[in-house]
């Protein structure tokens, strides 16, 4: 049963908690002992309480993921875990995780409440009305950057970044939904409501809208953003845009031409040009903003 549990938090999916690194990354904080161990206590928490959201969301969708050709076989919906151990785990957890993190951070806590509230309000309504089912998504990364910000003392961390985090969040949550339609066809309305209102079409769209927005708000950031590393006044980060591209351009690919998507998390763990274009950008992105000064 405890093996079943930890498959229904999905621990795969803790690597979306990336995010809130980002504030100790691009506000030159790496290196600071004290900003590095808050970050890590806050991936900790944010996995703890993502965690009771997807025991929450499995709970709500137990009958309609019976009828998924991958969810099915999930240990709620397949029987391997019995629904009243997972919402023992749902209550125990944020019980447990959430006073914790006021006394730590009060901030932090306030963070961590309005993301499980809203992510609960996903689960059960959120998720049925279109469009707003992936701004919900997409609010949920911010929390996550947003949560970075508060445990640490910022000193250049550039709003740009929220621009772009939220619309990196939509780019991902719109590529899921293409893939939920795509996979599920015919069936997709019973499995879940807002699909009736979506097309392949307006998709595709909405995915070119958010992946041409994307590119330019991080052009923009390298650029423009106050205290990035420069040499004789030009903007070193510009030559992480590449990378920045080409990311992007492959998760399209894998999405259209490969129908995955789905899961977000297995493109990042399981591509390998994916995973090296990543790790080439945090290389160059270190070694630029530590190893140059603005």
């Amino acid at each position: 049963m405890l093996k079943a549990l930890l498959k229904t938090m999905r621990p795969k999916q803790w690597v979306k908690n990336v995010f809130i690194f980002a504030a100790l990354v691009f506000d030159r904080k790496l290196t600071h002992p004290a900003s590095l161990l808050h970050t890590i206590l806050t991936v900790i928490a944010f996995c703890l309480i993502s965690s009771t959201v997807y025991l929450v969301n499995d709970l709500v969708d137990i009958d309609k993921d019976r009828q998924h050709p991958t969810k099915r076989k999930r240990p709620l919906p397949s029987g391997q875990l019995k629904p009243r151990a997972a919402i023992a785990a749902a209550i125990a957890i944020p019980l447990i995780c959430i006073p914790v993190a006021f006394v730590f951070n009060p901030a932090l806590g306030a963070i961590l409440t309005l993301y499980l509230a809203l992510m609960i309000l996903y689960s059960f309504y959120l998720k049925h009305l279109v469009i707003i089912d992936v701004m919900t998504i997409a609010a949920g990364f911010v929390l996550r950057v947003a949560a970075g910000v508060v445990v640490i003392d910022v000193e250049r961390f550039s709003p740009w970044l929220y621009v772009c985090m939220t619309l990196l969040a939509l780019f991902l949550a719109v590529g899921k939904r293409r893939h939920e339609l795509f996979t599920l066809r015919s069936n997709a309305n019973s499995h879940r409501a807002s699909l009736e209102h979506y097309s392949l079409e307006l998709i595709d769209q909405m995915s070119v809208v958010v992946t041409s927005a994307a590119i330019m708000a991080y052009s923009l950031y390298t650029f423009s953003a106050q205290n990035l590393p420069r040499v004789d006044e030009q903007p070193l980060m510009m030559l992480t845009i590449p990378f920045v591209l080409y990311g992007i351009f492959r998760y399209q690919y894998l999405v259209h031409v490969r129908n995955e998507g789905g899961t977000p998390e297995d493109i990042v763990l399981g591509d390998i040009p994916f995973i090296v274009d990543m790790l080439l950008y945090g290389i160059t992105v270190l070694i630029l903003m530590y190893g140059f000064t603005p």
